[in-house]
């Protein structure tokens, strides 16, 4: 009981942050998507890295038990996924968690999200036996695997390298890249010309 409790209050902290950041307002994330307002995209970047850090150096210095590390199996319908994924949250404005908590935050667009996700996801059982017979699914590199090896988790690493140091200088560089990702990448011109308002 003790563990349902403690998602839901992480459930909630982590939907309160995604309103506060903007992520639950579809004009932010079109925003960010079109390139003219960053800070949603390195807020992003930003959480990733310091995630990827706080994790795998957890599990180096013993804090974080590496058996809770869940890696999910590579396979061309990833990608082709994550392309039709790409396209549903550009088209409105929502991915699976924003949708949920705008929901939450009384926006009838995000319940019409959810139930569209909803359908998709029925549709996509009713011809999962066709897209596995299709070889989209199968395996490839050996289906779970990791970047480099960490001692004692049951997925193989690609290289030699050592897993977790790999996680933490991937997680440094996420972090980076959200401090030097400027504010916009369009329409900087624009931004430059425009009326300030006075003080």
């Amino acid at each position: 009981m003790s563990h349902i409790i403690l998602a839901l209050v992480i459930g909630a902290l982590f939907g309160f942050v995604l309103d506060r950041i903007g992520a639950t307002n579809p004009q932010y994330i079109l925003k960010m998507l079109n390139l003219t307002d960053m800070h949603l995209a390195k807020t992003i970047l930003l959480a990733i890295g310091v995630g990827s850090v706080l994790i795998f150096g957890g599990q180096m210095l013993g804090i974080v038990d590496v058996g809770h590390m869940s890696v999910k199996a590579t396979h061309l319908g990833v990608v082709v996924g994550g392309f039709i994924f790409g396209i549903g949250w550009a088209l409105s404005g929502f991915c699976p968690g924003t949708g949920v908590c705008a929901a939450v935050t009384g926006r009838k667009d995000a319940l019409f999200f959810i139930a569209g996700g909803l359908l998709g996801a029925a549709a996509y059982m009713a011809v999962y036996a066709d897209v596995k017979a299709s070889g989209l699914l199968d395996k490839i590199a050996g289906g779970k695997v990791t970047l480099g090896t960490i001692p004692g988790s049951k997925y193989h690493g690609i290289t030699e390298l050592p897993g977790d140091v790999v996680g933490i200088v991937l997680g440094l560089m996420f972090i980076a890249l959200a401090f030097a990702l400027p504010e916009r990448l369009r329409g900087a011109e624009e931004g430059a010309g425009a009326t300030q308002p006075a003080e």
